[in-house]
C-alpha cells in the first residue's frame, strides 16, 4: 500500500514536471503567433493587434526549474539520472551494495542541505513578500516553493531508495538499470 502511494507521488512530480513543459511550449507558441499576426497585419497595412506575453522568459525559467524539480523522484526510480557505473559494476554483489548505501546516504544528505536551504528561501521570500524582478512581479516563493516540493519528493524517493537497500533488496534505479541492459554494458 504505501508502495503504491509513493509510486503515485512519483508519477505525480513526473505529471506535473509534464505539465510545466506543456505550459512553456503554449506561452512560447502564443508569443511566436503573436508575433506572425502582428507581422501580418502590419504588412496589410493594418494596426497590429499587439499579443505578447509580459516576461515569458522569466515565467518559462520558472516553469523550467519546477519542471526539472518535480521530475527528479521519479527520474532517479526509473535510473535517468547520470551515474558513473564502472566502479559499482568491477565489485561483487556485496561490495555494490555497500557503495549503492554510501551514495545514497551522501546523495540524502546532499538532498537534504538543499531542500532546507531551498525552504529557508522560500519562507524568506514568503516573510517578506519578495517579488521577481521582470515587467510582471511574481511572487518569488512560488517558484521557490516548487523547488521545495521536488526536493522534498526527491529525498522522499532517496530514503525509500536507501531503505530497500537496507532491507537487502537492490534499488528500483538498478533495477531499471537492469531491465535497460545498462548493467552489462550494452
Amino acid at each position: 500500500m504505501i508502495r503504491r502511494l509513493l509510486d503515485r507521488l512519483y508519477g505525480a512530480g513526473f505529471v506535473l514536471a509534464a505539465l510545466a513543459l506543456v505550459a512553456i511550449a503554449v506561452l512560447v507558441l502564443v508569443q511566436v503567433l503573436g508575433r506572425v499576426i502582428d507581422k501580418t497585419m502590419l504588412a496589410m497595412g493594418q494596426e497590429p493587434v499587439g499579443i505578447a506575453i509580459t516576461s515569458l522568459s522569466e515565467l518559462g525559467g520558472f516553469l523550467f526549474v519546477g519542471a526539472a524539480f518535480l521530475a527528479l523522484a521519479g527520474t532517479l526510480r526509473t535510473a535517468g539520472h547520470v551515474r558513473v557505473t564502472i566502479l559499482a559494476r568491477s565489485v561483487g554483489p556485496v561490495p555494490q551494495r555497500m557503495l549503492a548505501t554510501l551514495v545514497l546516504m551522501l546523495a540524502l544528505g546532499l538532498c537534504g542541505f538543499a531542500l532546507y536551504s531551498a525552504w529557508v528561501q522560500a519562507w524568506d521570500s514568503w516573510t517578506f513578500s519578495a517579488v521577481s524582478f521582470g515587467m510582471a512581479k511574481f511572487p518569488l516563493w512560488v517558484p521557490q516553493g516548487v523547488m521545495v516540493l521536488g526536493l522534498g519528493l526527491f529525498w522522499l524517493a532517496l530514503c525509500d531508495e536507501l531503505i530497500v537497500v537496507l532491507r537487502g533488496q537492490d534499488a528500483a534505479f538498478l533495477r531499471a538499470e537492469a531491465e535497460k541492459g545498462t548493467q552489462d554494458g550494452h
